[in-house]
């Protein structure tokens, strides 16, 4: 019988966002993987959402992956954080896009209301949000949002 010293135990490494490569399905709920999809977008500025709701799409994606860079880049300056603080015991489960209204090409300004579910420290809970965006140097940001009941 041999003597095995007891080790000390060890404190659970923080959580780290999940791992989502090119070929993964998109978090935002799309048929597209995620490279084709929110992945080009977060990959950096030459690729542009073209409209509010592929900016919100884009956004919760990167929610999911912790890009906090992407959602900073794609806030409008004027109620930017200074950072994204990140709840590591927050898991994003899908987004639903309720309605939108303009936002398109064609438009300087649009909304995208939607709700994003999540579980919290293993509780499930959601997001109901209607956000505002607009564009800013030719390109889509979010401005803020008004959070809405779930009925």
């Amino acid at each position: 019988m041999s003597r095995r010293a007891t080790r000390p135990k060890r404190r659970p490494a923080p959580s780290s966002a999940p791992a989502v490569s090119a070929a993964s399905p998109c978090p935002c709920g799309l048929t597209a993987p995620y490279g084709e999809c929110c992945g080009r977008f977060h990959a950096g500025p030459a690729a542009a959402a073209p409209t509010a709701e592929l900016l919100m799409r884009s956004r919760y994606s990167a929610f999911v992956v912790r890009d906090a860079s992407y959602l900073l880049r794609t806030w409008a300056p004027e109620t930017r954080p200074g950072e994204v603080d990140f709840d590591p015991s927050t898991r994003w489960a899908g987004l639903e896009i309720r309605d939108t209204t303009e936002g398109t090409a064609f438009h300087q300004a649009g909304t995208v209301t939607f709700v994003a579910r999540y579980a919290h420290g293993g509780e499930p809970g959601s997001l109901h949000e209607r956000s505002r965006f607009r564009r800013h140097e030719g390109a889509w940001v979010y401005v803020d949002g008004d959070f809405l009941d779930e009925l």
